[in-house]
């Protein structure tokens, strides 16, 4: 690691110390170019060990990506970060992992005064576009996710393009971004995956699921579904979209698992 990476690492490290209630050892990687960084820290828990707590970042990714197998481009200027947890959740509430993982991070923005909301199921919205969002791989053992890899890809002051947004260009004027560094990003992020998975628990639930209620950008908006207009109610325990038919002689729902619809833009 050069001395400018150097020198990021212990920035970032030296905001993430004055939060006590981390209750995780935390490892930095930081490079100036990966084809991924999911595939680098899969490969240090492969030859050696990583554990919980070791997060790998990239100033730019050759082969970053997004959901569904979608390229995520990655230019100089964005945040591209993936951090191992051992959540040790049942492997049907991984839908509940990524709903607690993109709550905690957009809660923290919010406490930096960045209005992000959430676009079902794991997108950051900012000023009705998309700022960042996350990919959860998982290792599942005996039924339970014993492991999981958390990749977050955030657009900080890199180029980007419709329906995309960074923060050098929001429209907000508050707070204000440049005095918001990418170092102060990272440690929001960092603390985000933290406090969100500690969330996914039967405890706290209930507790997690009206959270995302608050944030999520389509909550009463209308959604067509298969040529029927409905009205997005909420999400279920497992992260499925509920949604609400209403017709002059009959109301009907479903629930619809991420990956098998797909909210657009223009539905926000």
């Amino acid at each position: 690691m050069n001395s400018e990476l150097e020198r990021e690492r212990q920035k970032i490290l030296s905001l993430l110390a004055e939060d006590r209630d981390l209750g995780l050892d935390l490892n930095i990687h930081i490079f100036d170019t990966l084809t991924s960084t999911n595939d680098k820290l899969a490969q240090l828990i492969a030859e050696e060990n990583a554990p919980s707590g070791t997060v790998v970042i990239a100033k730019t990714q050759t082969a970053g990506r997004g959901q569904r197998g979608r390229t995520w481009t990655s230019e100089p200027g964005g945040l591209y970060l993936s951090m191992a947890i051992s959540p040790d959740l049942p492997a049907i509430n991984v839908h509940q992992l990524t709903i607690g993982l993109v709550w905690g991070i957009a809660d923290r923005l919010r406490q930096q005064g960045i209005d992000v909301s959430i676009k079902w199921p794991n997108d950051l919205i900012l000023d009705g576009r998309k700022l960042g969002g996350i990919l959860t791989q998982t290792r599942i053992f005996q039924g339970r996710i014993q492991k999981a890899i958390v990749g977050v890809g955030i657009n900080y002051a890199n180029p980007v393009e419709s329906p995309a947004i960074n923060l050098a260009h929001s429209k907000d004027p508050q707070p204000n971004y440049a005095n918001f560094s990418m170092e102060m990003l990272t440690s929001c992020t960092i603390r985000g995956i933290i406090s969100g998975y500690k969330c996914c628990n039967p405890a706290m639930i209930d507790r997690l699921l009206s959270n995302y209620l608050e944030l999520l950008n389509a909550r009463g908006r209308s959604v067509m579904v298969n040529g029927k207009l409905g009205t997005v109610l909420g999400i279920s325990p497992q992260g499925e979209l509920h949604i609400e038919f209403t017709t002059t002689t009959e109301m009907t729902e479903t629930y619809l698992t991420p990956g098998t619809f797909t909210l657009g833009y223009e539905d926000l």
